[in-house]
């Protein structure tokens, strides 16, 4: 006699199907929602259908919310001690929780991706913003596959938009003088110079700590776990920066921060940064309403305090540095060993080409072409004067030969 595996029955209040099975002696019930019998036994087949093949979830899968997923894509950074903790909360809580709360995840189509995108393009995110926002989704249902049990079935289709609002600023020559001129406090100095240089990031810069700087050897450490790639990096001071951190160690404990403003580390400087570099002349504040510059912290036509920055940023020195080195020959595997840079690919977008290299190296190939018109001349002439032979005649003879008959 062969057991029955599944079955179909209604509850006595209700005329809605319900499908009864059973998996490794535990038994599952499941609603239909529908009161025609032939749709609650496609259902059962499929159930069936999964626990022979072996890809049964169980229907704990189609109730598993967005929510939770967040929720494991949180706990995750938090246990792996991830840098951008901060930011990937931000986009949960600001931009996508209003969006998918609530949503369960076998809802999340390519269809519903494509309603979000264009929901925070018409709040004017920028395709770059977006993209990492797509990232942190894909990265919970990424989690939710790998989950035991799995907690998603079959992730969607991500899109990814095409940046455009790649940055393209750097330090021109002599403007460092400017900024230092505009704020000759030592921490700014010090960690402008050691940014230009060596290109690194502000927050590197403000976690260092006395402690990796050896100035018997004259060289700084960033250790292994303190740089957003996760690799240390050591590179050697120049004469100006050496002088400049020795002052910034004035007094200081081997644990003490390196970069310190009034005795506290360094904290958020963008004011400041913002401040310095409108006053030296390579940023402005501008009406994030109508664009236009402003004075002050307030826009008069538009009447309103919606200002932003627009100009140079500290990061822009990065790829000041990338250009620098490159200018000066130095072979891209050691500038993205001092840089930090892990791919190829992100340090292409950092080495910067501007339209005086592009000058020079124009100039460079009509100099190589004119050296070789004149070296081919040169070898055509003794070519020619190499294989002829001179014959003097005299001066009668050429008359005589000059005569008509």
């Amino acid at each position: 006699m062969t057991r029955k595996r599944g079955c179909l029955y209604q509850r006595p209040d209700s005329a809605i199907w319900w499908i009864k099975y059973s998996r490794h002696g535990k038994p599952f019930r499941e609603s239909s929602h529908s009161t025609v019998e032939k749709v609650a036994q496609k259902i059962l087949d499929k159930r069936l259908a999964e626990i022979t093949t072996g890809t049964f979830m169980g229907p704990r899968v189609e109730r598993v919310r967005v929510d939770e997923l967040a929720e494991d894509f949180l706990r995750e950074y938090r246990i792996n001690r991830r840098k951008s903790l901060y930011q990937a909360e931000r986009r949960w809580t600001v931009h996508l929780k209003p969006f998918f709360s609530g949503w369960r995840a076998v809802d999340v189509s390519s269809d519903a991706l494509a309603r979000y995108v264009d929901f925070r393009q018409q709040a004017g995110a920028q395709n770059a913003t977006i993209n990492r926002e797509l990232a942190a989704l894909k990265r919970m249902f990424s989690l939710g596959a790998k989950a035991t049990p799995a907690k998603v079935l079959r992730p969607p289709a991500f899109p990814h938009l095409a940046e455009n609002n790649i940055r393209q600023g750097f330090l021109e020559d002599g403007q460092c003088a400017k900024l230092v001129e505009h704020c000759p406090e030592l921490w700014f100095r010090a960690m402008l110079e050691v940014g230009r240089t060596y290109g690194w990031r502000s927050n590197e810069l403000k976690t260092m700590r006395v402690q990796q700087v050896n100035l018997f050897s004259r060289t700084i450490r960033l250790e292994p776990g303190t740089t957003k790639n996760r690799e240390g990096r050591e590179v050697t001071m120049t004469t100006p920066i050496y002088a400049l951190i020795l002052e910034c160690m004035d007094g200081k404990g081997p644990d003490d921060y390196v970069f310190t403003r009034e005795g506290r580390p360094i904290g958020d400087f963008r004011k400041t940064w913002w401040s310095v570099c409108v006053k030296a002349g390579v940023g402005r504040m501008v009406c994030g309403k109508c664009s236009r510059p402003v004075a002050e912290k307030k826009c008069e036509p538009c009447k309103t305090k919606n200002v932003k920055y627009v100009g140079l940023l500290f990061h822009d020195l990065r790829r000041t540095a990338a250009r620098n080195y490159r200018r000066l020959g130095v072979g891209e595997t050691v500038i993205m060993r001092i840089g930090g840079w892990k791919t190829r690919s992100v340090f292409e977008r950092y080495n910067i080409v501007t339209q005086a290299d592009v000058m020079e190296a124009v100039t460079k190939l009509e100099n190589a072409e004119e050296k070789q018109r004149a070296e081919q001349k040169q070898a055509e002439k003794n070519q020619l004067g190499h294989g002829s032979v001179t014959v003097k005649v005299p001066a009668a003879t050429r008359a005589i030969n000059t005569k008509p008959f």
